[in-house]
């Protein structure tokens, strides 16, 4: 029952300023999002793909307010792309952009969000690599699949997200799933109204599967995207019912959530993901970590408690 009361502190003013005070929140920030820099996360890609983990990079932040901030976000990416083109590792590391970011809330957003995408899409292609579109809110889902398929015009491994608990995504995923596109199943990690969305964690599980079992037989990508080892599993046995080879799905997960599992699935042979946060902006970002599980609430007050 907490989830939906930390998902609305997500979007208060006045508990960003008390949690961002509180003397226990930048070691558990640490834990989520290990940089504020492009050169302060480097060696965090570094260690990582050389332990066999693949990544995708988000460059935290959301609340855009103005163009020139969106322009902002976008040449962050930038930045970053031409850091990995350095490091000879495009291969290895995508991109996750939330389109917010690249001002889809603004006037004129949709328009501005896909001029600001483009050119972080085209510069991933010169490196080798792909950029995925983040699932936000229900209110945006309409927009962000429009500017999906337009990217996938010009760049077919262009991959977006959807999110189980949402009343819509079965259809979203048949399509998907059809026309042969990369798409990562989440579960969920916005509060959203029960008119379009399930509630209950056990209604929220059975579609996961479902919908995985249309991801799994469909023409596309799939990239599971969970920590839940039940689901975990169940994915690699509709991977083999589906005749899938190992590189023709792979796993995501947070960083630093179950680690030794991100390791422990890499020496198995499947492509394991990290979706690797940074930047200075972590507030939305952190909480959503902290709704998602009790367990890393716990921890943060934890250590509120030591710091204090």
């Amino acid at each position: 029952m907490l989830g939906p009361v930390i998902l609305a502190a997500s979007r208060s003013d006045r508990m960003r300023r008390l949690i961002s005070a509180a003397p226990g929140t930048k070691q558990v920030v640490d834990r989520f999002i290990p940089g504020e820099t492009v050169g302060d996360i480097v060696p965090i890609i570094e260690d990582l793909t050389g332990r066999g983990l693949e990544l995708t990079m988000d460059v935290v932040g959301e609340d855009i307010t103005t163009p020139e901030q969106a322009g902002a976000a976008r040449d962050a990416y930038l930045e970053l792309i031409d850091r990995i083109k350095d490091l000879e590792l495009g291969p290895k590391v995508e991109m996750s952009v939330k389109l917010s970011m690249f001002g889809q809330a603004l006037e004129h957003g949709h328009e501005l969000a896909l001029k600001n995408v483009r050119p972080v899409v085209e510069a991933a292609a010169a490196i080798g690599t792909t950029v995925t579109l983040d699932a936000e809110d229900h209110t945006t889902l309409d927009s962000m699949f429009a500017i999906h398929g337009e990217l996938r015009k010009d760049f077919p491994q262009t991959g977006c997200v959807i999110q189980a608990y949402l009343f819509r995504t079965e259809a979203d995923a048949r399509r998907l799933a059809a026309n042969g596109s990369r798409v990562r199943l989440v579960k969920g990690a916005y509060k959203e109204p029960a008119e379009v969305a399930y509630q209950n964690k056990h209604e929220i599980d059975k579609a996961y599967v479902r919908i995985l079992r249309v991801l799994m037989q469909g023409d596309g990508y799939p990239m599971i995207g969970s920590h839940d080892p039940r689901l975990i599993s169940i994915g690699q046995e509709l991977a083999r019912t589906a005749g899938r080879k190992l590189d023709e799905y792979e796993f995501q997960m947070l960083y630093g959530i179950r680690g030794d599992e991100h390791l422990r699935l890499a020496a198995e042979g499947h492509r394991m993901r990290v979706y690797t946060a940074f930047g200075t902006d972590w507030y939305g970002y952190f909480m959503r970590r902290l709704a998602e599980k009790p367990a890393n609430l716990r921890f943060f007050l934890r250590s509120m408690v030591s710091k204090g």
